[in-house]
């Protein structure tokens, strides 16, 4: 008997029968697995979205290096621009000056008072244990720490 008779059917050895067999188990099943798996993937990339927008959206306060000048062997000036979202908030920025073997020989926390403007230039000197090569700012924040003081800016 055969398949076609109302037999049961034996598995092909040969042909497209053999290299593609009936698909098992209930479509049901299958279309939960595609529904499952589907809300993951959109789950996790909202997720990734909403990291990279904390992550990389506009800050409340930058600076950006514009210049350093070298005033002697231990010394050296950093310019930079303060760009604040709510410049009547002080800003806080760590400064620092390096050597030549890119280490970091000197460190300024410098309190810059609200303004008016959302940008503003800044030039602060650094105090270094070692020669410096370049100065740059290390970052700015809002969150301005107990002993920094308004005579500090």
């Amino acid at each position: 008997m055969n398949s076609s008779d109302g037999g049961t059917a034996q598995t092909p050895r040969s042909g497209p029968r053999a290299a593609y067999p009936e698909p098992s188990g209930d479509p049901r099943s299958r279309r939960r697995w595609f529904i499952g798996l589907s809300v993951l993937v959109v789950v996790a990339g909202v997720g990734l979205a909403a990291l990279g927008y904390t992550k990389f959206a506009d800050e409340e306060v930058k600076g950006e290096g514009t210049g350093y000048e070298l005033l002697d062997s231990s010394t050296v000036a950093v310019q930079f621009t303060l760009t604040r979202s709510d410049p009547s908030r002080p800003a806080a920025c760590v400064v620092r000056g390096r050597s030549k073997d890119g280490s970091e020989t000197g460190r300024r926390e410098v309190l810059i008072g609200p303004g008016t403007d959302k940008q503003q230039g800044v030039r602060v000197e650094v105090k270094t244990s070692a020669p410096p090569v370049i100065g740059e700012v290390f970052g700015c924040t809002t969150d301005i720490p107990a002993y920094l003081s308004e005579t500090d800016a």
